[in-house]
């Protein structure tokens, strides 16, 4: 049992540290082919008509906010639709016939595309809106994005040449101060964006489109198949099918569209689990064609460490239960043969932990080049974060291998733009709050486990896995305290308000 526990937490991290090798990998091909900015290469002669669509389920907080920044788009109005497509249950309906009856006052092509049903969900949604588009490019919006007014003339030449399919631009966050959690993410998504997407698209690899702030031909979409909904991200389903058939992709990592961030945890960890299934789903869906494709070795190996990626949440969740028996396991193979432990735990710390922050310290350095060194304080609570959001992930990969189905869960928006103390005060009074789960208690478990752990080691004066695991239940405690911060004073408030019919 002491080998079996041994091997296992080696092979679990030298798993952890692929991935960890893979983002340095990434880091790499970002440093040598971030400079080759593409450029269109011709301009359309006379601007063609684009249709921005805006897909929005229950958005009343935000819908006003994006249509007036919709209608303030540099571009001619006879030459750009504006689609709201709406599956909402409350009051949204209302603020988007009122909103768009506005813009048809002023002079826009607007419609208001009403479902009674959400087959399909987001996707459905785009589906249903495409039959009915007059633009052969398609602005693609969630509602909690807000456009530049010059984005679409920073973009739209680049379909001058035909291969072509879609256009990606850079997310910017503009409630990224509102909160330490909202800084953490617009670290993760810096990453994911500016290193990512730069040096897999320039670098002639598969990306994605990030379903949102990207521009679509839409006889690209027709060609890969169109909107399909038999997975969780719609949008690395078509960008993988698109790039199967030969379509040309474009990332463009200085044109920022801002977008408005999770303020909570429960919002936070509904939008991860939907982007962790989904990717597994993708992964099941798509890997197999990839690999049959004629598109060369490296850009295989690359789709196959993308699309698998989220398989270290469950490696790491493995993690949780192995550190403990190795620890306390009586073999001593390793110093009878001489052979010391730190020569496997070196390598494995470096690709699996320094490797991390090396990747999100170079994102911060090259997107804020003039407060990187104050946004990096925040790098202990994002590798903590990383290891508290393992139940919840892991419990999507799981989902997503067993074919668990679950709804297209939205990730409450509530039209905050900054850290003003009044709009904390706003979403403390929202509507809108994430689906509720047990994954908080387990998470709470989790860290007092750890918190044990960490004590014991301090107890035996083992002073560097003290430090290597204090991440583990700062992490914990922080992804569970802050669900069940929002969820028992909702519980109380629903107890409260029954007895008080009865």
């Amino acid at each position: 049992m002491d080998w079996l526990w041994y091997c296992s937490y080696f092979l679990v991290l030298i798993g952890l540290s692929g991935y960890g090798f893979h983002r340095l990998m990434i880091l790499s091909l970002y440093l040598k082919h971030s400079r080759k900015r593409p450029e269109p290469a011709k301009k359309f002669d006379e601007l063609p008509l684009v249709t921005v669509q805006l897909p929005c389920f229950n958005e009343m907080h935000v819908m006003e906010r994006l249509l007036d920044s919709v209608s303030g788009l540099d571009y001619p109005k006879d030459k750009l639709q504006i689609q709201v497509l709406d599956d909402s249950t409350d009051q949204t309906t209302q603020i988007c016939q009122e909103e768009v009856a506005k813009l048809i006052e002023r002079g826009f092509d607007a419609e208001h595309v009403h479902r009674t049903d959400r087959t399909g969900f987001k996707a459905g949604a785009l589906e249903n809106g495409t039959k009915s588009a007059k633009g052969e490019y398609l602005f693609i919006l969630d509602a909690d994005f807000v456009p530049n007014p010059e984005v679409l003339k920073q973009t739209i030449h680049y379909f001058a040449d035909e291969k072509i399919g879609m256009i990606q631009t850079r997310w910017e966050h503009i409630n990224r101060t509102f909160n330490a959690l909202t800084r953490v993410q617009a670290m993760f998504l810096d990453g994911h964006l500016e290193l990512e997407q730069t040096a897999r698209n320039r670098s002639g690899r598969f990306f994605t489109f990030n379903g949102t702030a990207g521009i679509w031909r839409k006889s690209c979409i027709a060609d890969a198949g169109g909107w399909e909904h038999d997975t969780l991200t719609e949008d690395m389903d078509l960008s993988y099918r698109a790039q199967l058939k030969g379509w040309k992709f474009i990332f463009l990592n200085d044109v920022t569209t801002p977008a408005e961030l999770p303020v909570d945890m429960e919002g936070f960890k509904s939008q991860q689990h939907r982007w962790t299934k989904g990717s597994i789903q993708v992964c099941k869906k798509i890997l197999v064609d990839i690999w049959k494709s004629k598109a060369p070795l490296y850009c295989k190996m690359e789709a196959t460490a993308h699309l698998t990626s989220n398989f270290a949440y469950l490696l790491l969740f493995l993690l949780c239960f192995l550190i403990y028996p190795k620890q306390h396991s009586e073999l001593t193979w390793f110093a009878e043969n001489g052979i010391s432990e730190h020569l496997l735990n070196f390598p494995i710390f470096f690709f699996g932990s320094v490797s991390v922050a090396m990747f999100y310290i170079m994102s911060q350095k090259a997107l804020r080049p003039a407060t990187w060194l104050k946004d990096i304080l925040y790098l202990p609570l994002l590798l903590a974060l990383g290891i508290g959001m393992s139940v919840n992930n892991a419990k999507a990969v799981i989902e997503a291998i067993f074919n668990h189905e679950s709804a297209f869960v939205r990730t409450p928006k509530h039209g905050i733009n900054g850290s003003q103390k009044k709009e904390k005060a706003a979403f403390k009074k929202s509507k809108y709050k994430a689906m509720k789960s047990l994954t908080p208690i387990v998470e709470l478990a989790f860290g007092i486990f750890f918190t044990v752990v960490v004590i014991d080691n301090a107890l035996n004066a083992n002073w560097i896995a003290t430090v290597l695991l204090m991440p583990f239940p700062v992490g914990f405690f922080y992804t569970s305290l802050s669900s069940l911060s929002q969820q028992l004073p909702q519980a109380l408030r629903f107890s409260s308000s029954e007895k008080a019919k009865k």
